[in-house]
Protein backbone atom coordinates (compact mmCIF):
# COMPACT_ATOMS: atom_id res chain seq x y z
CA UNK A 1 0.00 0.00 0.00
CA UNK A 2 1.22 3.48 -0.82
CA UNK A 3 0.11 5.38 2.25
CA UNK A 4 1.48 7.35 5.19
CA UNK A 5 2.39 4.19 7.11
CA UNK A 6 4.48 2.90 4.22
CA UNK A 7 6.12 6.30 3.87
CA UNK A 8 7.13 6.28 7.53
CA UNK A 9 8.61 2.79 7.09
CA UNK A 10 10.51 3.91 4.00
CA UNK A 11 11.75 7.05 5.72
CA UNK A 12 13.36 4.94 8.41
CA UNK A 13 14.91 2.73 5.75
CA UNK A 14 16.54 5.46 3.67
CA UNK A 15 17.62 7.50 6.68
CA UNK A 16 19.41 4.37 7.88
CA UNK A 17 21.04 3.61 4.52
CA UNK A 18 21.72 7.04 2.97
CA UNK A 19 23.25 10.31 4.10
CA UNK A 20 21.23 13.45 3.32
CA UNK A 21 23.61 14.32 0.48
CA UNK A 22 23.38 10.83 -1.00
CA UNK A 23 19.60 10.94 -0.85
CA UNK A 24 19.50 14.36 -2.54
CA UNK A 25 21.66 13.07 -5.38
CA UNK A 26 19.49 10.00 -5.73
CA UNK A 27 16.20 11.91 -5.78
CA UNK A 28 17.66 14.59 -8.03
CA UNK A 29 18.34 12.17 -10.83
CA UNK A 30 21.91 10.95 -10.40
CA UNK A 31 20.71 7.36 -10.22
CA UNK A 32 18.73 7.83 -13.42
CA UNK A 33 21.74 9.20 -15.26
CA UNK A 34 23.86 6.27 -14.18
CA UNK A 35 21.26 3.59 -14.77
CA UNK A 36 19.95 4.62 -18.18
CA UNK A 37 21.22 6.21 -21.36
CA UNK A 38 18.81 7.20 -24.10
CA UNK A 39 17.72 9.69 -26.66
CA UNK A 40 16.26 13.07 -25.94
CA UNK A 41 12.49 13.47 -26.43
CA UNK A 42 11.57 13.50 -30.10
CA UNK A 43 14.94 12.16 -31.25
CA UNK A 44 16.08 8.80 -32.55
CA UNK A 45 19.16 7.30 -30.96
CA UNK A 46 20.64 3.83 -30.57
CA UNK A 47 17.82 2.39 -32.64
CA UNK A 48 14.90 3.83 -30.65
CA UNK A 49 12.55 6.77 -31.11
CA UNK A 50 10.95 8.53 -28.14
CA UNK A 51 8.67 11.53 -27.87
CA UNK A 52 6.05 13.30 -25.80
CA UNK A 53 2.58 12.76 -27.26
CA UNK A 54 -0.90 14.15 -26.70
CA UNK A 55 -3.81 11.71 -26.88
CA UNK A 56 -7.42 12.80 -27.33
CA UNK A 57 -9.75 11.34 -24.68
CA UNK A 58 -13.43 11.93 -23.85
CA UNK A 59 -12.22 14.01 -20.88
CA UNK A 60 -9.72 16.12 -22.81
CA UNK A 61 -6.16 15.76 -24.05
CA UNK A 62 -3.88 13.40 -22.13
CA UNK A 63 -0.13 13.85 -22.15
CA UNK A 64 1.99 10.73 -22.39
CA UNK A 65 5.37 9.48 -23.56
CA UNK A 66 5.87 6.98 -26.37
CA UNK A 67 9.12 5.08 -26.96
CA UNK A 68 9.68 2.32 -29.49
CA UNK A 69 12.30 0.75 -31.74
CA UNK A 70 12.91 3.02 -34.73
CA UNK A 71 12.02 0.35 -37.28
CA UNK A 72 9.46 -2.41 -37.49
CA UNK A 73 6.30 -3.16 -35.52
CA UNK A 74 6.44 -4.50 -31.99
CA UNK A 75 4.30 -5.63 -29.08
CA UNK A 76 3.00 -2.67 -27.09
CA UNK A 77 3.26 -2.07 -23.36
CA UNK A 78 0.95 0.30 -21.47
CA UNK A 79 2.67 1.68 -18.37
CA UNK A 80 0.82 3.09 -15.35
CA UNK A 81 3.19 5.15 -13.16
CA UNK A 82 3.27 5.27 -9.38
CA UNK A 83 1.50 7.96 -7.36
CA UNK A 84 4.09 10.61 -8.32
CA UNK A 85 2.99 10.34 -11.94
CA UNK A 86 4.69 10.83 -15.31
CA UNK A 87 8.24 12.14 -14.92
CA UNK A 88 11.79 11.67 -16.26
CA UNK A 89 12.35 8.39 -14.41
CA UNK A 90 9.40 6.75 -16.17
CA UNK A 91 10.43 8.19 -19.52
CA UNK A 92 13.80 6.53 -19.03
CA UNK A 93 12.04 3.27 -18.19
CA UNK A 94 9.98 3.56 -21.39
CA UNK A 95 13.17 3.97 -23.41
CA UNK A 96 14.64 0.95 -21.69
CA UNK A 97 11.58 -1.05 -22.75
CA UNK A 98 12.03 0.24 -26.30
CA UNK A 99 15.63 -0.97 -26.28
CA UNK A 100 14.27 -4.35 -25.19
CA UNK A 101 12.07 -4.39 -28.30
CA UNK A 102 8.71 -3.05 -27.14
CA UNK A 103 6.58 -0.03 -28.00
CA UNK A 104 6.00 1.55 -24.58
CA UNK A 105 3.43 4.19 -23.69
CA UNK A 106 3.71 5.83 -20.25
CA UNK A 107 0.65 7.89 -19.42
CA UNK A 108 -0.05 10.76 -17.05
CA UNK A 109 -2.86 9.41 -14.85
CA UNK A 110 -3.71 12.94 -13.68
CA UNK A 111 -4.22 14.56 -17.08
CA UNK A 112 -7.76 15.57 -16.14
CA UNK A 113 -6.36 17.82 -13.39
CA UNK A 114 -2.86 18.74 -14.58
CA UNK A 115 -0.27 18.00 -17.23
CA UNK A 116 2.65 19.22 -15.15
CA UNK A 117 5.48 17.17 -13.65
CA UNK A 118 4.52 17.01 -9.97
CA UNK A 119 7.96 16.67 -8.39
CA UNK A 120 11.10 18.73 -8.87
CA UNK A 121 14.67 17.40 -8.55
CA UNK A 122 15.34 16.58 -4.91
CA UNK A 123 11.66 16.08 -4.06
CA UNK A 124 9.86 12.80 -3.41
CA UNK A 125 6.44 11.69 -2.23
CA UNK A 126 7.78 11.63 1.31
CA UNK A 127 7.85 15.45 1.39
CA UNK A 128 4.63 16.70 3.09
CA UNK A 129 4.11 19.45 0.51
CA UNK A 130 4.39 16.98 -2.34
CA UNK A 131 1.93 14.56 -0.72
CA UNK A 132 -0.56 17.36 -0.08
CA UNK A 133 -0.41 18.32 -3.75
CA UNK A 134 -0.63 14.82 -5.22
CA UNK A 135 -3.07 12.95 -2.97
CA UNK A 136 -6.16 14.91 -4.13
CA UNK A 137 -5.26 14.02 -7.74
CA UNK A 138 -4.92 10.35 -6.82
CA UNK A 139 -8.23 10.33 -4.95
CA UNK A 140 -9.99 11.68 -8.04
CA UNK A 141 -9.13 8.48 -9.91
CA UNK A 142 -11.47 5.49 -9.88
CA UNK A 143 -12.11 2.22 -11.61
CA UNK A 144 -14.43 4.16 -13.92
CA UNK A 145 -11.68 6.55 -15.02
CA UNK A 146 -9.23 3.65 -15.26
CA UNK A 147 -11.54 1.70 -17.57
CA UNK A 148 -12.14 4.70 -19.80
CA UNK A 149 -8.42 5.42 -19.98
CA UNK A 150 -7.64 1.80 -20.76
CA UNK A 151 -9.90 1.80 -23.79
CA UNK A 152 -8.55 5.13 -25.04
CA UNK A 153 -4.89 4.22 -24.64
CA UNK A 154 -5.23 0.68 -25.99
CA UNK A 155 -7.04 1.98 -29.07
CA UNK A 156 -4.39 4.69 -29.51
CA UNK A 157 -1.61 2.13 -29.36
CA UNK A 158 -3.36 -0.05 -31.92
CA UNK A 159 -3.47 2.92 -34.31
CA UNK A 160 0.32 3.45 -34.22
CA UNK A 161 2.52 1.99 -36.95
CA UNK A 162 5.28 0.87 -34.50
CA UNK A 163 2.72 -1.41 -32.80
CA UNK A 164 2.20 -4.95 -34.03
CA UNK A 165 -1.54 -5.46 -33.55
CA UNK A 166 -1.21 -9.19 -34.19
CA UNK A 167 0.49 -9.46 -30.81
CA UNK A 168 -1.17 -8.96 -27.43
CA UNK A 169 -0.42 -5.89 -25.31
CA UNK A 170 1.38 -5.94 -21.98
CA UNK A 171 0.64 -3.60 -19.11
CA UNK A 172 2.78 -2.69 -16.12
CA UNK A 173 2.02 -0.67 -13.01
CA UNK A 174 3.93 0.64 -10.02
CA UNK A 175 2.46 1.43 -6.60
CA UNK A 176 -1.06 2.72 -7.36
CA UNK A 177 -0.48 1.60 -10.95
CA UNK A 178 -0.46 -2.04 -9.85
CA UNK A 179 -4.24 -2.36 -9.46
CA UNK A 180 -4.67 -0.26 -12.59
CA UNK A 181 -3.08 -3.06 -14.60
CA UNK A 182 -5.69 -5.46 -13.25
CA UNK A 183 -8.57 -3.15 -14.10
CA UNK A 184 -7.08 -2.68 -17.56
CA UNK A 185 -6.58 -6.40 -18.17
CA UNK A 186 -10.16 -7.12 -17.12
CA UNK A 187 -11.50 -4.28 -19.28
CA UNK A 188 -9.65 -5.33 -22.44
CA UNK A 189 -9.07 -9.10 -22.32
CA UNK A 190 -9.23 -9.03 -26.12
CA UNK A 191 -5.93 -7.08 -26.27
CA UNK A 192 -4.09 -7.31 -22.96
CA UNK A 193 -2.26 -10.61 -22.62
CA UNK A 194 0.23 -9.89 -19.84
CA UNK A 195 0.34 -7.75 -16.72
CA UNK A 196 3.01 -6.91 -14.18
CA UNK A 197 2.49 -5.20 -10.83
CA UNK A 198 5.52 -3.85 -8.96
CA UNK A 199 4.97 -3.00 -5.27
CA UNK A 200 1.32 -2.55 -6.21
CA UNK A 201 -0.92 -1.03 -3.55
CA UNK A 202 -4.41 -2.29 -2.84
CA UNK A 203 -4.44 -5.37 -5.06
CA UNK A 204 -6.53 -7.12 -2.39
CA UNK A 205 -9.18 -5.18 -0.53
CA UNK A 206 -12.04 -6.12 1.78
CA UNK A 207 -14.81 -4.89 -0.51
CA UNK A 208 -16.68 -5.84 -3.66
CA UNK A 209 -14.45 -3.57 -5.79
CA UNK A 210 -11.20 -5.31 -4.86
CA UNK A 211 -8.97 -5.53 -7.97
CA UNK A 212 -8.18 -9.18 -7.30
CA UNK A 213 -11.83 -10.03 -7.99
CA UNK A 214 -11.27 -8.91 -11.59
CA UNK A 215 -8.79 -11.71 -12.26
CA UNK A 216 -11.64 -13.95 -13.37
CA UNK A 217 -12.30 -11.55 -16.28
CA UNK A 218 -8.70 -11.47 -17.50
CA UNK A 219 -6.99 -13.23 -20.35
CA UNK A 220 -3.52 -12.34 -19.12
CA UNK A 221 -0.55 -14.02 -17.50
CA UNK A 222 0.94 -12.04 -14.62
CA UNK A 223 3.95 -11.04 -12.59
CA UNK A 224 3.20 -9.83 -9.07
CA UNK A 225 6.37 -8.42 -7.48
CA UNK A 226 5.73 -7.64 -3.81
CA UNK A 227 7.78 -5.38 -1.55
CA UNK A 228 9.12 -7.00 1.59
CA UNK A 229 7.53 -4.43 3.92
CA UNK A 230 4.19 -4.65 2.09
CA UNK A 231 4.18 -8.42 2.58
CA UNK A 232 4.93 -8.09 6.28
CA UNK A 233 1.88 -5.84 6.69
CA UNK A 234 -0.44 -8.15 4.72
CA UNK A 235 1.15 -11.62 4.48
CA UNK A 236 -2.08 -13.29 3.38
CA UNK A 237 -2.54 -11.17 0.25
CA UNK A 238 -0.15 -13.21 -1.88
CA UNK A 239 -2.16 -16.34 -1.05
CA UNK A 240 -5.43 -14.65 -1.99
CA UNK A 241 -3.90 -13.59 -5.30
CA UNK A 242 -2.54 -17.07 -5.97
CA UNK A 243 -5.94 -18.63 -5.38
CA UNK A 244 -7.62 -16.11 -7.70
CA UNK A 245 -5.14 -16.66 -10.53
CA UNK A 246 -5.37 -20.44 -10.15
CA UNK A 247 -9.16 -20.29 -10.26
CA UNK A 248 -9.01 -18.22 -13.45
CA UNK A 249 -6.40 -20.57 -14.94
CA UNK A 250 -4.08 -17.63 -15.57
CA UNK A 251 -0.37 -18.18 -15.10
CA UNK A 252 1.09 -15.95 -12.41
CA UNK A 253 4.49 -15.51 -10.84
CA UNK A 254 3.98 -14.09 -7.35
CA UNK A 255 7.09 -13.30 -5.36
CA UNK A 256 8.11 -11.25 -2.35
CA UNK A 257 11.36 -9.42 -3.11
CA UNK A 258 13.36 -9.91 0.04
CA UNK A 259 14.68 -6.70 1.54
CA UNK A 260 13.05 -4.50 -1.12
CA UNK A 261 10.96 -1.66 0.24
CA UNK A 262 7.71 -0.35 -1.22
CA UNK A 263 8.73 1.74 -4.22
CA UNK A 264 12.02 -0.03 -4.94
CA UNK A 265 11.71 -0.14 -8.76
CA UNK A 266 11.70 3.44 -10.16
CA UNK A 267 15.30 4.69 -10.32
CA UNK A 268 14.44 8.04 -8.73
CA UNK A 269 12.89 6.41 -5.67
CA UNK A 270 14.50 7.03 -2.30
CA UNK A 271 14.37 3.27 -1.69
CA UNK A 272 15.54 2.25 -5.17
CA UNK A 273 17.20 -1.17 -5.07
CA UNK A 274 19.21 -1.67 -8.24
CA UNK A 275 19.72 -5.41 -7.91
CA UNK A 276 16.12 -6.20 -7.04
CA UNK A 277 14.84 -3.74 -9.64
CA UNK A 278 16.91 -5.40 -12.36
CA UNK A 279 15.66 -8.80 -11.21
CA UNK A 280 12.05 -7.61 -11.49
CA UNK A 281 12.79 -6.13 -14.93
CA UNK A 282 14.20 -9.42 -16.21
CA UNK A 283 11.23 -11.37 -14.85
CA UNK A 284 8.94 -8.96 -16.69
CA UNK A 285 10.82 -9.51 -19.95
CA UNK A 286 10.52 -13.27 -19.48
CA UNK A 287 6.76 -12.88 -19.02
CA UNK A 288 6.43 -10.70 -22.12
CA UNK A 289 8.54 -13.04 -24.23
CA UNK A 290 6.02 -15.84 -23.75
CA UNK A 291 2.70 -14.08 -23.15
CA UNK A 292 3.05 -11.51 -25.94
CA UNK A 293 4.61 -13.83 -28.52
Amino acid sequence: MCDDITELENQGFYEKHYTRREFSLLAGGAAISLAFAGCAPGEASEGITAQDVMIDTPDGPANAYFAHPSSGAHAAVLVWPDIVGLRPAFKMMAKRLAKDGYAALVINPYYRQTQEVLVQPGQTFRDPGVREKIIPFARALSQTTNRADTNTFVDWLDSQSPVDTSRMIGTTGYCMGGPMTMIAAAERPDRIGAGASFHGGGLVRDNENSPHLLIAKMNADYLIAIADNDDKRAPDHKDVLRAAFDAARCKAEIEVYEGAQHGWCPPDSAVYDEDQSNKAWERKLTLFKTALA
